[in-house]
This record gives C-alpha cells, sequence and structure tokens, in this order.
C-alpha cells in the first residue's frame, strides 16, 4: 500500500505550484503552442508521471494503473457516448432526414441568433439533464452545423451554452455525489446551487448572441435572449429549491424552449442574422407536410424518450444488473487518502446496458429502421464514424488518463488544499477549486467527488456555513466545463475540426475565468453580506438503500418502448406529398 501526501515538499503553496505544472502546460500546449489535441494530451501525460514518481514518490506500477483506469473510463462510457451521438446524427444526415428537420426549424426562424438559443442552450440544456458526459455538445454542436453553422461558431457556442444546466446535469448526479462526500444532505446543496446558477443561467444566452454579433446584435434580440434566460432561471431556482435536484434542467429546459417558440410566434427581429457570406445566397424555406416533418424528427424524439427513461432510477438500476464490475487489480485498495485513511476504490464499471451511449445507440437502430436504411448502411455509417473520430478517442482517453493519476497520486488534492488557507476571501476561491476539478477531470461529478469534503472541512474551521463553499465548488466547477480537454475534444470531433483544440480553448478560456469569478463573487457577497440566502445545513441521514423496484422499472421502460412503437408506426403513416418551395 501507498498512501498519498497532499505537501510532498512541505510547504502547501510551493508544492502547489509544482502540482500546477501539467496545467499550466497543456494550457500552453493548447492555447499558445495551438498543439493537437491528442499530442497536448499525450505531453502532459508524460510530464504529470514525471512529478507524481518523482515528486510524489507514487510508485511507477501504481500510476500506470491509475493511467490505464483513466483510459477505460475515457473509453466507456465517455467515447461510447460521442461515438453513438455522432453516429446517430450521422444516419439523419445520410438519409436526407436532417434537410427536413433544418427546414422545421427555420420556419421557426430563421437567425442564426435564435436557432443558437433553441438547440445550444435550451435542448442542450435538456440533453445536459438527461444524459450528460459529453452527450449534450456532441449532439448540439453536430446539428448547428447540419443547419448552416461554421464549424468553430457552432463548437464555441455548444461548450459556452453547457455551463448552467452542468451542476444538476444527469438527473443531479452531481449534487447528490456532493451531499454524498461532504454529509450535507443534497437537497440544501441544491437549494444553495439554485440560488447561484441562475444568475448565471440569465447571462448565458446573452454572451451566446454577443459571441455571435456583438452587442449590437444581442440588443436587436434582446427580447428573445430575456425570455430564453429569464423563464429557465426562474425554472431552474424554482425547482432546485422546492422539487428535487434532479429535474431543473429537464424542466428549465421545456420552459425556455416553449416560451421562446411561443414569442417567436407574436415577435420577430427586426433583421435577420445570419453569418458573413451567408446573405448573398438565395435562401429559400422549403415547406413539407406535418407528417414529414415529424417523421424527420421522429430520430431526435426518440433519443429523448429513450436518453429520459435511461435516466430514470428504477429503469436504470433494473438495466444495471447487468453491470460487469471488476477491480484494477494492483491498483484497488493500494492507495490510501490520508484525509479519511481509507484505501481508495479502483474498481471499473462495465455497465454496457445502462450507459446513455447504449440508450443512443438503441435510439440509432431504432431510427435506423424506422427510416428504412439496409443493414449494410448502417454498419458503414457506424464504421466511417468510428474512422473519423479516432484522433478525438484518443484525445478523451489521453485527458482521462491525466485525470486519474491526478486523482491517485493527491496531485488535485494539493491544488484544492491550498485554496482553503486564504481566510475571509475563502468563498471566492471556492469556485475555482471546483474549476479545478472540472479542468483536470471534465466532469463536475468528479470535481465534487474530489473536493466537496474539502470545501466543507475549511468551512467549518473558518466559520462558514458549508453549505455554501460545497455549493460554490459545483456552481463554479461549471465554467471550466468549456476547456476541459475532454469537453474540446468532443466538440472538436462533433464538428469535424479534429486538430484545432487549441483553437476552441483560446476562444474560451476568457468565458471560463468570467463566469467562474462571477460565481466566485456571488459567493463572497452571499458569504459576508447576504447569509439569508444560504440554505440551513442540513446534514444527510445515514440510511440503508431502497432497494430498486424491478416491477417499476419494467412498467416504466415497457411505457417507453410502447410510445417508441407507436411513433414509429406514426411516422410511416399518412405521408403527403411535399408543398412548393416558397421564399
Amino acid at each position: 500500500m501507498w498512501t498519498q501526501n497532499y505537501d510532498p515538499l512541505g510547504q502547501i503553496g510551493l508544492s502547489a505550484l509544482v502540482a500546477a505544472i501539467p496545467i499550466f502546460f497543456l494550457a500552453w500546449a493548447l492555447g499558445i503552442k495551438r498543439m493537437k489535441g491528442h499530442l497536448a494530451a499525450f505531453w502532459t501525460l508524460i510530464l504529470t508521471l514525471v512529478i507524481t514518481t518523482l515528486l510524489y514518490k507514487m510508485p511507477i506500477k501504481l500510476s500506470l494503473l491509475s493511467i490505464f483506469d483513466g483510459m477505460l473510463y475515457g473509453l466507456f462510457p465517455i467515447c461510447w457516448i460521442v461515438v453513438t451521438a455522432l453516429f446517430l446524427y450521422n444516419l439523419t444526415v445520410k438519409t436526407g432526414q436532417f434537410e427536413i428537420v433544418k427546414d422545421s426549424i427555420a420556419a421557426i426562424t430563421s437567425d442564426r441568433r435564435l436557432q443558437a438559443l433553441l438547440i445550444g442552450f435550451s435542448f442542450g440544456a435538456f440533453l445536459e439533464g438527461a444524459a450528460g458526459f459529453g452527450a449534450p455538445v456532441a449532439i448540439t454542436a453536430a446539428m448547428l452545423v447540419g443547419l448552416g453553422f461554421n464549424p468553430l461558431y457552432a463548437a464555441v457556442l455548444c461548450l459556452v451554452a453547457n455551463t448552467s444546466p452542468v451542476a444538476f446535469g444527469s438527473l443531479g448526479i452531481p449534487i447528490l455525489v456532493g451531499g454524498q462526500v461532504s454529509g450535507i444532505d443534497a437537497m440544501a446543496i441544491s437549494k444553495m446551487v439554485g440560488r447561484q446558477l441562475p444568475f448565471l443561467s440569465v447571462l448565458v444566452p446573452g454572451f451566446l448572441v454577443t459571441i455571435m454579433s456583438g452587442f449590437s446584435g444581442l440588443v436587436e434580440v434582446l427580447p428573445a435572449v430575456i425570455v430564453c434566460g429569464v423563464s429557465f432561471a426562474l425554472s431552474q431556482w424554482f425547482t432546485s429549491n422546492y422539487l428535487t435536484p434532479m429535474l431543473p434542467d429537464i424542466i428549465s429546459a421545456f420552459v425556455s424552449i416553449i416560451c421562446l417558440v411561443l414569442f417567436l410566434k407574436v415577435w420577430k427581429p427586426k433583421t435577420i442574422w445570419r453569418f458573413p457570406g451567408e446573405e448573398e445566397t438565395d435562401r429559400v424555406v422549403k415547406r413539407h407536410s406535418p407528417w414529414t416533418v415529424f417523421r424527420a424528427w421522429t430520430p431526435f424524439i426518440i433519443l429523448t424518450l429513450l436518453i429520459g427513461c435511461w435516466g430514470v432510477k428504477p429503469v436504470n438500476g433494473l438495466l444495471g444488473f447487468v453491470t460487469l464490475k471488476f477491480p484494477i487489480l494492483g491498483l484497488h485498495g493500494n492507495v490510501i487518502a490520508p484525509d479519511t485513511l481509507t484505501p481508495m476504490d479502483a474498481t471499473f464499471s462495465f455497465n454496457w446496458l445502462s450507459a446513455g451511449g447504449t440508450a443512443i445507440l438503441i435510439a440509432a437502430i431504432i431510427s435506423a429502421i424506422i427510416l428504412r436504411v439496409p443493414i449494410a448502411d448502417i454498419w458503414k455509417i457506424f464504421k466511417d464514424t468510428v474512422k473519423d473520430l479516432k484522433f478525438a478517442l484518443l484525445t478523451i482517453m489521453l485527458v482521462l488518463g491525466f485525470a486519474y493519476l491526478a486523482n491517485f497520486s493527491g496531485l488535485s488534492k494539493t491544488l484544492g488544499l491550498a485554496l482553503t488557507y486564504t481566510g475571509s476571501i475563502y468563498p471566492f476561491l471556492a469556485s475555482f477549486i471546483g474549476w479545478i476539478g472540472v479542468f483536470i477531470t471534465g466532469s463536475d461529478t468528479s470535481s465534487n467527488a474530489l473536493f466537496a469534503k474539502l470545501q466543507s472541512v475549511a468551512a467549518n474551521n473558518l466559520g462558514i456555513n458549508p453549505v455554501l463553499p460545497v455549493a460554490s465548488n459545483s456552481a463554479g466547477a461549471v465554467a471550466a466545463k468549456m476547456i476541459s480537454p475532454q469537453s474540446i475534444a468532443v466538440a472538436t470531433a462533433s464538428v469535424g475540426l479534429v486538430g484545432k483544440e487549441g483553437e476552441l480553448f483560446r476562444r474560451t478560456i476568457l468565458y471560463s475565468i468570467l463566469f467562474a469569478a462571477f460565481i466566485g463573487v456571488l459567493s463572497f457577497i452571499q458569504a459576508h453580506y447576504l447569509q439569508w440566502m444560504i440554505p440551513e445545513c442540513v446534514m444527510a441521514e445515514t440510511a440503508a438503500e431502497t432497494a430498486i423496484n424491478a416491477g417499476t422499472g419494467l412498467a416504466i421502460l415497457g411505457g417507453i418502448m410502447i410510445a417508441v412503437i407507436i411513433l414509429g408506426l406514426l411516422s410511416n403513416k399518412g405521408r403527403e406529398p411535399e408543398t412548393a418551395n416558397v421564399k
């Protein structure tokens, strides 16, 4: 067994400075050197391996095994989600259905700014709430490119949009994990996050529009931006404070989509904004019959149903019964965390049926059957998808290898621990601790698993209500999602820009820092001047886990499958001839 040492140099500030070298190198490699993602990730991993071996005295065997564990997790479920999401999208493109989807969206609005709000922000928030783990960026970025967006713009927009929903992603898993690790009731954390993130949610749609068209462009569509942002933020606040941490994203996404679509029925911008050069093209919006539009949207409707179904606990628990679990021999139980004095778990879970990527794959196969795609063509599209993603998948696996090495070596804890020695300014920096966690791991859930307990202990030592920094860890962490190498790799893969990871990093780093600082300032004000906004710290009750109700899971799963079958039958019934083209 090997015990971690969070302060190998005997001076926490100096130890943190050395621990931060891989992060500085990665930022330099991507942002300044503009190195390709897989190369930047590879050399960052090598540098981290040197530091953990020489400075942290981590045995090389444990280091290599932790990298292997991380790369396995990168391959499944992260890469699995990316591959299946792009496979579904490519199916709709190859069959011509996405052209009809484009026309149907253009019928709502042909303004690129409003399309970005509908798809990138609102629909992406739903996907984050239901699936997470890269699916929102993978699907929405590909959809925007299909609509005619510049690939770089599409990637940047979807990365920035995928911020405020992240803390409640995957049916609230980050909040639930934060409560489990810190010992604080998850609903208390949910309430606090729900009193921070809505302020950011109001601003994000405006940021998206400003990125695209500047401040003058924002002013032109400000009413629609306000409707989108405010409807989402109010729903996020209400759901997180009065319902459950599992539903804020899904409910807020539906509310914002409905409000924005209804608003656009009665309001239109004075000018239709498109990307430079688009104005010269002869744009014709082709009208289709309702049945044709419904059929084209069927793959995404099925995707929505299955992802939502897979995220429901009884269904996920039922499907999880066939999960294969095995320890990483030589690593599992052989690393001791000094703050808990317990061996660290290193068990790989191959949840091949309950994984979100499997739900997406099933949605793709059902869609292919409905669209009557030959089996040979389905297989060819899948192979081409994997081939196109090979470097992106390698990048994701290397990044997760780096994240797991940083975790098992204690390097991540060194960085977080250093920021707790800051006195009254700590509430501001609490968000940056979470920010570091997501930058390294690519996951708000992982960041909370790393730092929630540390945040709670530091808060008690400083006389601060621990609910605030634990919540700030999750709320501030969302800002790093857009610059996490894992997220950037997913984005570049989705829009065909593999090798341009550095360009995306350079375009998003400023927004990331601004968002994290915004949450930090808000947290500081709440800690010292607006304590009434902080909910009471309620500790979680230790209770045995309730057994999964297999009957409930089967009923929900059966109901969804019946709905999918009905959708398939309806989509192939009553196909009418399309109406003439109109301007």
